[in-house]
């Protein structure tokens, strides 16, 4: 977003003073919108009116833009639906051989884990990487992988006696992190916070920030590396 912004104010300050009048910070912040239509529609707009830019001009903005936020939509998603429901089905479309769990798969199931592959136990958790600021939505906290700002991930609820192997999976603007955990690498790393509710025993918390992303680096794993790290981490490979 910061990106297209400055874009665009340089092509304000191209417009007649009457023009850049009409669109400066103060009248768009009062601007009503209503979806799609907002500010920036209503900026590019004017400059097309006033053949600051062409359609081609236009196009360039809009296809440049949707590669730098290509998945800024999974910022809109409750979270409850975006870590439950999003980050598993995500994982079964990438790895096919993921299995949804049952007891005639594992006899002692009780909706402890979430995947299931040749045996082994997967739990997945999914997070967004957004600024650490209140009094805005994720989507306006959303940030791109090369940003220097301060952010947070929390992954919560998390029960390493429950399952074998961990996916993590992180949500940037222009990016997707996979990383991948045995239950033991995950208890005993530095940055476990045990007990995340009193009287949950067996139950904790790990954030991933700004301060120590590089830590994880060791963990993280491409898109066609997850069926075979799964299996390593599991002990079938």
């Amino acid at each position: 977003m910061e990106t297209l912004i400055k874009e665009l104010d340089e092509f304000k300050k191209q417009l007649p003073e009457a023009e850049q009048v009409k669109l400066s910070d103060d009248l768009l912040s009062k601007l009503y919108s209503v979806y799609p239509f907002n500010k920036f529609e209503y900026v590019i707009s004017h400059l097309i009116a006033n053949h600051i830019i062409d359609l081609k001009e236009y196009l360039r903005i809009r296809s440049e833009y949707l590669t730098r936020n290509k998945y800024l939509h999974l910022f809109e998603i409750a979270p409850r639906t975006f870590g439950e429901t999003w980050g598993q089905q995500h994982l079964t479309e990438l790895v096919p051989e993921f299995q949804h769990p049952s007891p005639t798969l594992d006899p002692d199931y009780v909706g402890q884990y979430d995947l299931w592959l040749d045996g082994i136990r997967v739990e997945v958790k999914a997070s967004r990487a957004v600024k650490r600021e209140s009094g805005a939505t994720l989507t306006e906290k959303a940030l791109s992988s090369g940003s220097k700002a301060k952010f947070d991930m929390n992954f919560q609820q998390i029960k390493p006696a429950c399952c074998d192997v961990f996916v993590w999976i992180a949500v940037w603007r222009d990016k997707i992190d996979y990383w991948v955990f045995t239950s033991k690498e995950v208890e005993e790393n530095k940055y476990y916070s045990h007990g995340q509710h009193r009287g949950n025993v067996g139950e904790g918390q790990l954030w991933i920030k700004d301060s120590n992303y590089k830590d994880f680096e060791a963990y993280k794993v491409q898109i066609h590396d997850l069926y075979k790290t799964v299996l390593k981490k599991g002990g079938k490979a």
